[in-house]
């Protein structure tokens, strides 16, 4: 059974992370390594993360100043040695199968990444994302697929652009370009997925099955964030994915990344988070 290295950024989240690392360690998949990384947390979140490296071995703590979510995941990057790699938020919980799930897809399919499904979950109740248009489930999806999922609206929802409901191959990270973007403090994983399957020869397959808990609360750092930080940031990292996918042949499917856009400014506008 190959290891998986799940990275998983680490800044004051006291009162949400054991019930995230119980998640992880206590995955069907037994061949694990844990980094998490302290990116200068105030709280006893640092306390925690060394508590549970002394109870599993496969738990590794890297500690830093504090410089942003992408720069916590980019140490990840850089020093695990697993084969494949998944992430992780420390105040979101998997299931217990979802890595044995994710591991065995990329394994019959022959393929870069697998995708699967997840939920929002709230204090109060937990919603399963669906696609509005279906995704084609257990076969091989090329890379004008991937491409074009994550950025369609019919197919996204359950697909996504974020990096915690997927496995990657640990071949995609290998050469030290497909780093998450330092300047970006808000949609970071949208240019570093662009940059994933941009990647020569990637391919993937997907399950449509909800897997991973996402957790909204109102103290994240992303919620409390001033709306103004919030379009600048989401029009710096779309700027940056047209830059990408121009750059490699994918112009014709700007167009996808630009109504995106609108429809995170009209969400901004409505709802204002």
């Amino acid at each position: 059974m190959d290891k998986i290295s799940i990275i998983i950024p680490v800044y004051n989240v006291e009162p949400y992370i054991r019930k995230c690392l119980d998640s992880v360690i206590n995955q069907t998949h037994r061949n694990l390594e844990i980094l998490l990384i302290n990116d200068g947390s105030t709280d006893n979140s640092e306390d925690i993360c060394e508590e549970y490296a002394g109870k599993d071995g496969r738990i590794k703590v890297f500690h830093k100043e504090n410089g942003g979510v992408s720069s916590a995941r980019n140490v990840g990057l850089r020093n695990f040695t697993g084969e494949y790699v998944g992430f992780i938020d420390p105040d979101d919980w998997a299931e217990p199968e979802m890595f044995e799930v994710l591991y065995n897809l990329i394994k019959e399919k022959n393929v870069s990444v697998s995708v699967a499904g997840f939920s929002t979950a709230t204090d109060t109740e937990t919603i399963p994302r669906k696609n509005i248009e279906p995704i084609p489930e257990n076969v091989v999806l090329r890379q004008r697929d991937l491409l074009t999922y994550i950025f369609t609206v019919e197919r996204r929802n359950a697909f996504h652009v974020h990096v915690y409901n997927k496995l990657f191959a640990a071949g995609l990270f290998l050469n030290g370009d497909v780093v998450f973007d330092d300047e970006i403090f808000y949609a970071e994983d949208i240019p570093f997925i662009a940059r994933v399957f941009l990647t020569p020869g990637c391919t993937g397959a997907y399950i449509d099955k909800p897997l991973y808990y996402y957790y909204k609360r109102a103290t994240s750092l992303v919620h409390s964030c001033p709306v103004e930080i919030k379009v600048q940031s989401v029009s710096l990292a779309l700027q940056k994915s047209v830059k990408l996918y121009e750059e490699n042949g994918y112009g014709d499917l700007t167009i996808l990344i630009k109504e995106d856009y609108r429809r995170h400014l009209n969400m901004f506008e409505k709802v204002g988070v």
